[in-house]
């Protein structure tokens, strides 16, 4: 028992310093660990490990190769996205294009199940669940480098942002109780850690919330189900936003989440699971600020194990970016009248728009995932998944065309997981 204390803390102390990811649904990682990563994101009704049963299905604790021992997973994740901005201001006769600075990023997780009684089962999770970010320091579009022509911008004008780094991870203490032999329900208490940083310096914060889930097993099937509370962090003194005075206070909610999923075991060999995924951007402070729109996520994963020590996996994972794009608005760098509400922060419309498109690029729809399992021993399993996402495109367009700004975004990313059963 000290010994996985121990080795929860130190991967707790790796979380926090953890690089931003940009995430693939929204803000969010299509999944948690290899098995779920490498199937589309599947989990919600028949998660495989005990990260993916905390991060989709509490519930899921209760059914699973883990039951009815012990387990620990092990998981890391290269994620290697490829931003690239574009920027055109006529009037000021400034144009560039280039790639983000921003390294890929190592994403530590761990998870443990373990069984109280013959009805309850506890767990935990640690890991990185979502984030984003640009660094676009010193490249061709970093504009601050450049003075702003005669005369002089009055108060409230502002060059474009070019650096954003935001980071969610959490740790989340499980409970599933195992109602009937065919039925559970669970709840994972969660603590949420969130740092954001938009080129002044970084703002940490921590909140609370709260995932509840149900699974149900008949026959070969089982279906999932579970609910996740919005999570808010109010990160003071984060940004001038490009004003005179003081720092500003930015509330970043992450939106509540509600997903259902159907898992088909017709034999050993072979599982099909498919998900429906809802996430409430648009009443989520700070995404609604910045005019994100609700997001419906569909995922399907497959599991072959053709021997008793090998597993193949393939999924899809499909979701619309939540980024709307704007066209025709005021591109007078130099209005003080020229500015957007944001939490009562009065923001520059051109600084604006530049952080949703080039600082928020969370625009990519396709995810395309495989993977492979391998039994080391009866205790000991290995598990590996690929995940690429083909490039997409957002750009926008002031009035008179006077302004444009455009970013295109690709990602891969790779996990390897270990998984000790005890």
């Amino acid at each position: 028992m000290r010994k996985t204390l121990a080795i929860i803390t130190v991967l707790a102390l790796a979380l926090t310093v953890a690089p931003a990811v940009l995430a693939t649904n929204g803000t969010n990682l299509i999944g948690i660990g290899p098995i779920s990563r490498a199937m589309g994101g599947a989990g919600v009704a028949a998660p495989q490990d005990a990260t993916s049963a905390i991060f989709a299905n509490p519930a899921g604790m209760c059914f699973g190769p883990f039951c009815p021992g012990s387990s620990v997973d092990f998981a890391g994740t290269i994620f290697v996205p490829s931003p690239k901005g574009d920027e055109n201001f006529g009037p000021l006769g400034f144009s560039g294009s280039d790639d983000s600075r921003l390294p890929p990023s190592v994403i530590p997780a761990i998870a443990v199940t373990a069984p109280i009684n013959e009805k309850w089962r506890f767990g935990a999770g640690m890991y990185g669940v979502s984030g984003l970010g640009t660094d676009y320091k010193n490249t061709q579009i970093d504009f601050s480098l450049r003075p702003l022509p005669s005369p002089p911008a009055p108060p409230g004008a502002t060059l474009p942002a070019v650096y954003t780094q935001l980071q969610v991870l959490k740790l989340a203490p499980n409970l599933a109780w195992l109602i009937t032999p065919n039925f559970s329900i669970g709840a994972s208490f969660e603590v949420v850690w969130q740092s954001l940083d938009l080129g002044e310096g970084a703002s940490q914060g921590y909140t609370f919330g709260l995932q509840l889930g149900a699974l149900y097993h008949w026959d070969k099937f089982n279906f999932g189900f579970s609910f996740t509370t919005p999570e808010k962090v109010n990160h003071k003194d984060v940004s001038r936003f490009g004003n005179p005075g003081p720092y500003q206070d930015l509330e970043l909610e992450s939106p509540w989440r509600v997903q259902g999923g159907i898992a088909f075991e017709p034999n050993s060999q072979w599982l099909f699971e498919g998900y429906v995924r809802f996430l409430g951007w648009s009443s989520a402070d700070g995404y609604k600020d910045f005019d994100w729109d609700d997001q419906w996520v569909f995922g399907f994963g497959a599991q072959w194990k053709p021997a008793e020590k090998w597993s193949f996996r393939l999924g899809y994972n499909y979701s619309k970016s939540p980024v709307n794009e704007h066209n025709g608005w005021n591109p007078d760098p130099f209005d003080p009248f020229n500015t957007v509400n944001v939490q009562g922060i009065p923001v520059n419309r051109v600084g604006y728009e530049n952080l949703r498109i080039i600082g928020f690029p969370a625009i990519v729809e396709h995810h395309i995932t495989g993977g492979v399992g391998y039994r080391l021993t009866d205790a000991v399993a290995l598990n590996l998944s690929l995940m690429y996402a083909p490039q997409e495109t957002i750009k926008e367009t002031s009035a008179f065309n006077a302004i444009t700004f455009e970013s295109k975004l690709s990602e891969w990313s790779t996990t390897v997981g270990l998984t000790w059963y005890f």
